[in-house]
């Protein structure tokens, strides 16, 4: 049986970045990786501009909603990815934790959205090379 990793992206609101890099993730890893975003306080719908965003690359995150971080979420993650939430992020040991620095794209134009959504881009594809999985093109 092979292996299937687990990543949880955790943001505050779980609109905007972690839905992104989730997102990215299931495009370029496919069934390879499990994958799971969450938000420490969520919002009421997904960030309309990293909607938009996402679109332009043919991504859609549309019908995706905000879900609360649970302990169970991190328990069932080997991967947990912060982007922003600090010390709200429950901590277990033995877990990868990696703590993403990304600007908010809460509030921001799309012109400011893009490039989070480059760097979120780039960084789930180095993620992919540390997990060893291909990603797709």
């Amino acid at each position: 049986m092979t292996f299937i990793p687990s990543v949880l992206f955790v943001c505050v609101h779980n609109a905007g970045r972690s839905q992104m890099a989730a997102a990215f993730l299931t495009h370029l890893a496919g069934d390879r990786v499990e994958v799971r975003s969450a938000g420490s306080a969520p919002a009421d719908q997904v960030n309309p501009v990293a909607v938009e965003a996402m679109h332009e690359i043919g991504i859609d995150i549309s019908t995706e909603s905000p879900k609360v971080l649970t302990t169970d979420a991190v328990q069932a993650s080997d991967v947990v990815i912060t982007m922003g939430c600090g010390d709200t992020c429950p901590y277990f040991p033995g877990k990868q934790y990696l703590d993403w620095k990304l600007d908010d794209p809460a509030g921001q134009g799309i012109d400011a959205v893009r490039p989070i959504r480059d760097e979120i881009e780039q960084r789930v594809r180095g993620l992919l090379d540390e997990l060893g999985i291909t990603a797709r093109s």
